[in-house]
């Protein structure tokens, strides 16, 4: 313990005293106290020496600490310094009140007495006694309840005492996250021990619900630490048709400051278990990654007669599913290299074409395992129903004006490599983009871009071999005067080939190739706007005052020339360019709102603020686009000539509609004027409150292809109840893919949420119970997929 110095000042009838100390690094409750009680002990000391000032410019004070008394007196005999009446203690956020302490100078103890409360920041104290020993930093307190904030947690006791530094054990302990004297659940224990971030154990457990008791448990453990730290986390239970009764445990290893584990162990009762470990490390700033590997020896394959195929394949795709042993191992990682330069592994690889179908849901699912990489890295998986994942290895820089992206990418098919002899999978090893912005050509009117890449080309079986493609274009954009502006271009593309035959491996089958190939475009645009006074209550409860509504005419030209490829290689769209010869014309709508912004709230404006809208400083207004419909057709001028009876493509439409902040619609379509009916038509709209109500619909349609709906809703029946419900169908072969309800009940201090299925064939019964400070148990309701689209 420091040494503090001190002075002393007195009042008459009310003692109240002043002392500046250095500062103390304070953790939770009772080392508060601690350092409360020392300074008293020091102004009492300051107090007998009759106003004498020990006080050393060699510690200069900062924060004095404040104490005031009804009464303060001396026992001399005892060594003793006691006050009485409303004592009080504060310095900053910290403060100690009781009704009596007493100091015992001789032995360096500290008795407080009579509603004794320690508040240190948001943590506090409250008993009915207090006993500490300064020197040891342990004490007692009596009929005492200690609070948590950062997890809200309560430990109530006939006794608590504090044997460590920040260790406590407690005397017929009652821990509950919940408010009140008749908490709605709670865990009595006959003997606690708790660490201060860390854990809590307790023998002789009972969780209680209400006054009920529910689960009975000899031993168990629970967290006191609002940082990472090691132990089991809730468990997850479901049942499915396809997979019975299910319980996934995990276990979570804090390694260290900068990695981390997690350990899975999956039980299902028809399919045996499954392991998994997750390992998460931070090299520095801006490098980091995640490994990710699964495995499960199942009791169930699918070796493609009807009843296998029918229990335990799935109707997606044509190929059986004969291998019991079963794994996926992804990962993630990016690395910050000298000179900007970044490099990113993306790995996965999953042993069968139905393993992400088959675990989509669940701690180590598809779902979750996306979301998690989306959040962290900023890249997503390939689709879990798609049987070829890529693998790739990326080096990439950006500057100013250019971009250079050198990767090394892998196409593993799935189905080709577990169940076929031979693999004729594309491979890009290496691919090289070296990129160039549009930008003027030494300061003259003159614009260019360009794109260059090379590719080598690689299979197990087939044809092999390189490409570069090299695609300059130029521009000479004008404007005339606020009119219209008009910029023709034309690019150059130069293709060369050199082609590994597989037919022997011989140097005389390899051939080289070039192709040579331009293309021009011509882009005539005009930018009409109005701007409109408006009186109404809008966005965030701020007055609308004026809409921009902007019309923007464009007609495009585009030209490619018909050259015959038959004779060149293919290994993508790049070695196919087909002719073109296109006119389209389109009109463009844009309603953009402008609002002064609330002076309570702070808010951003968005970039493309316009100058036209503001009568003073944009960072006073907020704007929103209320609207964006585009409406655009192509004339086909090869088919003209060519006496086509339908030069005309569809009419396209797109359209963004936000008219305010709870609805969003996004819509495009495709009508033909020939058939007189829609081509395509895709619809998507989420409607939401300040409640917390939701509703989110989509229907994609495709004419002769497909027609899909999917929807979700999330509706609170009042503040504690809500009820979910997702659905999705292929209207065009009249197949329901998903359907899911269920329900959420939330109280202050646990939550209960249960869900029903049926997807792919496979029935789904879950639930999660989540007491609030203590975990989730289960596994329950995520966010509606779609829900966060706008």
């Amino acid at each position: 313990m420091p040494r503090l110095h001190k002075y002393g000042v007195f009042r008459f009838c009310r003692i109240q005293y002043h002392t500046r100390m250095p500062a103390l690094r304070v953790t939770r409750s009772f080392a508060t106290f601690f350092a409360l009680i020392l300074f008293f002990q020091m102004t009492a000391y300051a107090a007998e020496k009759a106003g004498r000032d020990l006080y050393s410019d060699d510690d200069d004070p900062k924060a004095p600490w404040h104490i005031t008394a009804d009464e303060i007196r001396h026992d001399q005999k005892t060594d003793q310094y006691i006050g009485t009446g409303n004592v009080l203690i504060t310095k900053k956020n910290r403060r100690l009140s009781a009704d009596t302490v007493r100091f015992d100078h001789r032995n360096m103890e500290v008795y407080a007495d009579g509603h004794v409360t320690l508040i240190a920041g948001q943590d506090s104290l409250i008993a009915g006694r207090l006993e500490m020993d300064l020197n040891s930093e342990t004490g007692t307190a009596y009929d005492a309840t200690l609070f948590f904030k950062a997890n809200h947690f309560y430990i109530r006791g006939d006794v608590i005492k504090k044997i460590g530094k920040e260790t406590y054990t407690v005397k017929r302990a009652t821990v509950t996250t919940c408010d009140g004297d008749r908490p709605a659940w709670k865990i009595t224990g006959r003997n606690l021990k708790a660490t201060v971030e860390g854990y809590g154990t307790a023998w002789s457990t009972t969780l209680w619900a209400k006054q009920v008791p529910v689960l009975y448990s000899p031993f168990m453990v629970f967290p006191l630490k609002s940082e990472r730290q090691s132990g089991f986390l809730p468990p997850q239970f479901s049942s499915s048709d396809r997979k019975g009764i299910e319980y996934n445990q995990p276990f979570f290893w804090a390694i260290n400051e900068n990695t981390d584990a997690t350990i899975y162990g999956h039980y299902m009762e028809k399919r045996g278990t499954k392991f998994g470990a997750e390992y998460r490390y931070v090299l520095d700033e801006a490098s980091r990654g995640t490994m990710m590997f699964d495995y499960l020896d199942d009791r169930k394959i699918d070796d493609g007669t009807p009843d296998a195929s029918e229990s335990w394949g799935y109707d997606d795709d044509a190929a059986p599913r004969p291998n019991p042993d079963r794994y996926w191992f992804r990962m993630k990682h990016n690395h910050g290299l000298p000179a900007e330069f970044t490099a990113k592994l993306d790995l996965d690889i999953v042993s069968d074409q139905d393993y992400l179908n088959e675990f989509k849901n669940g701690y180590s699912g598809f779902d979750q395992t996306e979301n998690y990489f989306i959040g962290t890295f900023g890249r997503e998986l390939d689709e879990y129903n798609d049987p070829v994942r890529v693998n790739r290895f990326n080096l990439s820089r950006s500057w100013h004006n250019y971009s250079m992206n050198a990767e090394a990418r892998w196409y593993d098919d799935v189905v080709a490599r577990r169940q076929s002899g031979s693999d004729a999978t594309l491979q890009k090893l290496p691919f090289f983009e070296f990129t160039g912005f549009k930008q003027p050509v030494f300061g003259s009117p003159v614009y260019y871009d360009f794109s260059t890449e090379y590719v080598h080309f690689f299979r197990q079986e087939g044809d092999t071999g390189h490409r570069a493609d090299i695609y300059p274009r130029v521009y000479l954009p004008s404007r005339f005067k606020n009119y219209f502006t008009f910029e023709p271009s034309i690019g150059l593309r130069e293709t060369v080939w050199q082609i590994n035959e597989d037919d022997g491996a011989s140097n005389d089958a390899d051939w080289k190739s070039n192709r040579a190939l331009y293309d021009i475009k011509v882009d005539l645009a005009s930018d009409l706007y109005r701007i409109f006074e408006v009186h109404s209550e809008g966005i965030e409860s701020s007055s609308i005052n004026r809409i921009k509504h902007t019309l923007q005419p464009q007609i495009l030209y585009d030209y490619i020339p018909e050259l015959d490829q038959e004779d060149y290689p293919f290994f993508d769209d790049i070695d196919r360019i087909e002719k073109e010869n296109l006119i389209t014309y389109s009109i463009t709508n844009t309603f953009t709102s402008r609002a002064e912004k609330p002076k309570t709230r702070d808010h951003s404006s968005p970039e493309n603020a316009d100058d036209e809208l503001v009568g003073k400083p944009a960072e006073e207004y907020m704007y929103n686009h209320l609207c964006r419909l585009k409406i655009g057709q192509s004339f086909d001028v090869n088919r003209w000539r060519d006496e086509d009876p339908k030069p005309f493509l569809p009419v396209e439409a797109e359209l963004e509609l936000i008219p305010f902040y709870y609805l969003s619609i996004l819509s495009d379509a495709g009508w033909s004027t020939y058939d007189n009916e829609f081509v395509t038509h895709n619809l998507a709209m989420q409607l939401a409150d300040i409640r917390g109500d939701r509703a989110y619909v989509e229907h994609r349609y495709e004419r002769d292809v497909g027609e899909n709906i999917y929807f979700n809703f999330f509706f609170r029946i009042n503040s504690k109840l809500s009820v979910y419900s997702e659905y999705e169908a292929d209207l065009y072969s009249h197949n329901v893919i998903k359907t899911a309800y269920g329900f959420l009940y939330q109280s202050q201090c646990w939550s209960i949420d249960v869900t029903a299925s049926e997807e792919e064939d496979d029935r789904r019964f879950e639930f999660r119970i989540n007491l609030h400070g203590l975990g989730q148990f289960g596994t329950g309701f995520d966010e509606p997929h779609g829900s966060r689209v706008f």
